[in-house]
């Protein structure tokens, strides 16, 4: 806030003193827009400025310089080829603004192969301060665990938003798929959540590379002029950054890294959810989302079981989990009968004859047994 109020002083000053000098024999109103105009121009150059790195300012400096002095000799060249006059003047001053432009848009350019950290003293963390400075790719940003991230602190430094990324995730929100138009929404509300956070500054840049039509490899270009970190979950970006020598902060090996460990032999339960695609195989998944595939379990489709580990995957797209169910140990358990067919097994137990007389009326006549005849 105190940096807009200052450039507001700054902006009137200049047409102050526009109104007070009337330059080019101006009118009064018209000197005092000319001097707004002005000022205004110098705050937006100023504000631009800021953003650039200072390896690419030394670089435009000597550009500059350089430019200046070569359209120095040129001019005196010029000056004894040419006849003094409205043509010698016009040519000389070309020189000179076509020669600084080219100087600054080289040196800038080429500012970046500067070496400032051999320097040491003030020079010697710019390097540092550039290595902090990250770049979000658009599937992190639309996966949203990166305001998670950043929000507990363990995400610092400088958060870079390219424009050609905002203009991706605006083509999906406004997209006629309701999916794709629900998945662009909430990466402009993720954006949203990182820009309100304290510990964080984030910054949106223009760098565009108009010869380069992917979005990955505008990403890998722009990680290089930044010398940034790329944050994603692509892993395809992944793979090709690091070929490129760009240093690539991946979500998904960061979720990998933090889940729990589990080692071969242990036992564990799980919910079978699905068969597999092999013979007799089952397949679950943790809380986490993490896959199990485990053998003997196809008929255990919908029920908890307790499985032993074999093995564990665990590559950068993802874990996977093997293990092993034991029929054997669900035989051996006692079998568990219906409610219905456990009474109709019980043993019924015997009334005596008075009782039954006595609430049920008279006994009904019974058989005779052989026992029955022998004692008469």
């Amino acid at each position: 806030m105190d940096l807009w109020i200052i450039r507001l002083i700054f902006t009137l000053l200049v047409a102050l003193a526009s109104y007070l000098f009337r330059p080019f024999g101006l009118q009064p109103l018209v000197a005092i827009g000319v001097g707004v105009v002005i000022g205004a121009g110098v705050v937006i150059f100023e504000n631009r400025l800021r953003q650039v790195s200072l390896k690419r300012l030394i670089g435009a400096a000597i550009g500059s310089i350089l430019g200046i002095i070569g359209a120095y000799l040129f001019s005196n060249v010029i000056r004894n080829s040419i006849e003094q006059g409205s043509t010698q003047s016009f040519l000389q001053l070309f020189i000179m603004l076509l020669m600084a432009y080219v100087g600054l848009i080289v040196g800038a350019a080429k500012g970046d192969l500067l070496n400032l950290s051999a320097l040491g003293g003030i020079f010697g963390g710019e390097k540092q301060q550039k290595r902090s400075q990250k770049i979000l790719d658009t599937s992190v940003i639309i996966d949203g665990r990166i305001a998670d991230i950043a929000e507990t602190g363990f995400l610092d430094g400088t958060i870079v938003i390219p424009n050609f990324v905002l203009r991706e995730l605006q083509l999906v929100a406004d997209s006629a798929d309701s999916l794709k138009r629900n998945r662009g929404r909430r990466g402009l509300d993720i954006l949203q959540r990182i820009q309100k956070i304290a510990s964080l500054q984030v910054i949106i840049v223009d760098d565009d590379f108009p010869a380069i039509r992917e979005v990955d490899l505008k990403l890998i270009e722009l990680a290089k002029q930044y010398d940034a970190k790329i944050v994603t979950n692509d892993f395809n970006l992944n793979k090709v950054a690091q070929l490129q020598g760009v240093d690539v902060l991946n979500i998904n090996e960061l979720a990998n890294s933090l889940k729990p460990i589990v080692l071969p032999g242990e036992i564990m339960k799980v919910f079978i959810l699905k068969e597999g695609k092999e013979y007799n195989q089952g397949v679950a998944y943790l809380d986490d989302g993490t896959m199990v595939v485990v053998d003997n379990a196809r008929k255990m489709i919908g029920k908890t079981i307790e499985i032993a580990v074999t093995s564990v995957l665990q590559t950068t797209a993802g874990k996977m989990i093997f293990g092993k169910f034991d029929e054997r140990g669900v035989a051996s358990r006692p079998v568990e009968m219906p409610s219905a067919q456990r009474r109709s097994m019980a043993p019924q137990p015997s009334i005596p004859a008075a009782n039954s007389s006595s609430a049920a009326g008279p006994a009904a006549p019974q058989p005779a047994t052989g026992i029955e005849r022998t004692n008469e």
